[in-house]
């Protein structure tokens, strides 16, 4: 499927359940006050996503003379593709992702962390890899529905606080139905994040290593990843989890079911079996 078609669904989906989230709070004001409010964070999501996820995270623009702004310039342009903005997110746990709705408004996103666990053939595999994601497209795709799921999260916990009492029809609220919307409406967002996730870090991973030219720098950064952010987890929103080139956070229990990264092991395998 087209990643344009993809964006489409995605946003379909996602407004769907703000608008039974909003039905199930407060009835019909609240099914027009849904509607309403998809609209609105569509729009922002597609024009504002990659600001809102970088300042989510306190992102901090860095230029030309930093190692990282250094390195995104030369992939860039082995890779054929415009200079994105280049961002350094104050956390010690290692990770980085790429936001943006299109390779000319693209921006990549590295942690204070990983720039100190990587050597320099390390984190060009990891730039490498979210450039990639900035070529087949995917920062849109991703970078929407961490602005969708993160609001329907907040209006399921706004729900769970005020309770959903402002209903306007004459039969009496329903207490399953609200549970069930405050439960599921996250959850189905989790879901669709993990199902647009799982196979475009496969295809990234290959771009990437065709853009560094060799797989070696991403497989060796991978294995000190997946250890290091087990031990430093990152302060992340689970909204914007599929995002970064790890999983923040280390899944267990009944958030495993949504992780939305092929398991680290895998991934290395199939770099392994790419020619060197």
């Amino acid at each position: 499927m087209p990643n344009a078609l993809k964006t489409a669904v995605l946003l379909g989906v996602l407004s769907a359940i703000f608008l039974f989230m909003g039905q199930a709070i407060a009835g019909a004001n609240g099914l027009a006050l849904g509607f309403f409010a998809a609209v609105v964070v569509n729009f922002g999501s597609y024009w504002f996503s990659d600001k809102i996820v970088l300042a989510m995270y306190r992102a901090k623009p860095v230029g030309p003379g930093h190692r990282l702004y250094d390195l995104v310039a030369d992939l860039a342009q082995r890779g054929g593709l415009p200079m994105p903005r280049v961002y350094v997110i104050p956390q010690p746990s290692p990770n980085a992702f790429a936001t943006g709705r299109s390779p000319q408004h693209a921006a990549v996103a590295a942690t204070e962390g990983i720039l100190q666990l990587l050597d320099d053939q390390e984190l060009a595999g990891v730039v490498a890899h979210e450039l990639a994601h900035v070529k087949n497209r995917d920062i849109l795709i991703s970078s929407v529905a961490a602005t969708l799921a993160a609001a329907i999260m907040f209006v399921a916990r706004f729900a769970m606080i005020f309770g959903g009492g402002s209903r306007d029809d004459r039969q009496g609220q329903n207490p399953v139905a609200l549970l069930a919307m405050m439960v599921l409406g996250p959850l189905a967002a989790m879901l669709i994040q993990a199902a647009i996730s799982r196979s475009r870090e496969f295809d990234a991973d290959g771009g990437g290593a065709a853009i560094a030219g060799t797989p070696s720098g991403l497989v060796s950064a991978l294995r000190k990843l997946e250890s290091a952010s087990k031990a430093v987890p990152l302060d992340a929103n689970p909204a914007t989890a599929h995002m970064f080139i790890i999983k923040p956070f280390s899944a267990s229990g009944l958030r495993s079911l949504f992780s939305t990264h092929p398991p680290t092991e895998q991934r290395i395998q199939a770099l392994m079996a790419l020619p060197r």
